[in-house]
């Protein structure tokens, strides 16, 4: 999933962009309210984290102008504001959920996934399909022809963020930044590395290859060379 992170404390920030990162997702991060709603009416997100004291726009005013501006993306607030009132004030701002600090990453996970399954059908699919393979954003699988492919969390970030992109020649730079979240090349060849991995887990034994290097240009996921 892409999910936008907007949380101006820089360790709870890392803390939880760092276990969604592991969790095999793609996350944006803001620390300011208005910055971050201009993100959030700017991007395409599956769920968004809101932290509820944020400087510039709260937390509060960053959902409620979502909800003014008819974007329905499932938003989780975050707060240490725990009591009754505090919840209520947040789900009436238009959160649909609320869950408070200090919290269990595990449960965090558990409601993100569940705001999303909420979702109609017609507003967000939890799958990509492309030929016989598919990709299942909630369960975290993948299966080509029926047969579930295990995947490390960075290939599964890899291979979503391909599947997002079918028949588009996505450069390296493009890969670093969206899944490594670098914004300089490393001159490693950890996307090589990478690609023939994944290459080898969804092509092997499969027809047709799916996953193709464009010759200085980067890589495409196609039906068709």
């Amino acid at each position: 999933m892409k999910i936008l992170v907007i949380e101006d404390d820089i360790e709870a920030a890392g803390y939880l962009i760092k276990g969604l990162n592991e969790s095999g997702h793609v996350v944006d991060h803001s620390s300011d309210g208005n910055d971050g709603l201009g993100q959030a009416l700017t991007g395409k997100y599956d769920v968004m984290i809101v932290d509820r004291m944020l400087p510039g726009r709260d937390g509060l005013s960053v959902v409620a102008a979502l909800r003014a501006a008819n974007v329905s993306t499932p938003v989780l607030i975050l707060s240490a504001m725990g009591e009754v009132d505090d919840r209520v004030e947040g789900l009436h701002a238009g959160g649909d959920d609320y869950l408070t600090k200090p919290y269990a990453f595990s449960e965090l996970l558990a409601r993100i996934e569940v705001l999303v399954r909420r979702k109609q059908p017609d507003q967000v699919s939890t799958k990509i399909r492309i030929a016989n393979l598919e990709l299942d954003l909630i369960k975290h699988k993948v299966t080509r022809a029926g047969k579930n492919i295990n995947l490390q969390p960075r290939e599964f970030r890899l291979l979503e963020y391909l599947m997002r992109h079918p028949g588009q020649v996505i450069s390296r730079t493009m890969l670093l930044e969206q899944v490594w979240d670098y914004n300089f090349d490393p001159q490693t060849n950890v996307i090589d590395v990478h690609i023939s991995r994944l290459r080898n887990k969804i092509d092997k034994g499969y027809e047709p290859p799916l996953l193709h290097t464009i010759r200085g240009s980067g890589y495409k996921l196609s039906e068709t060379g």
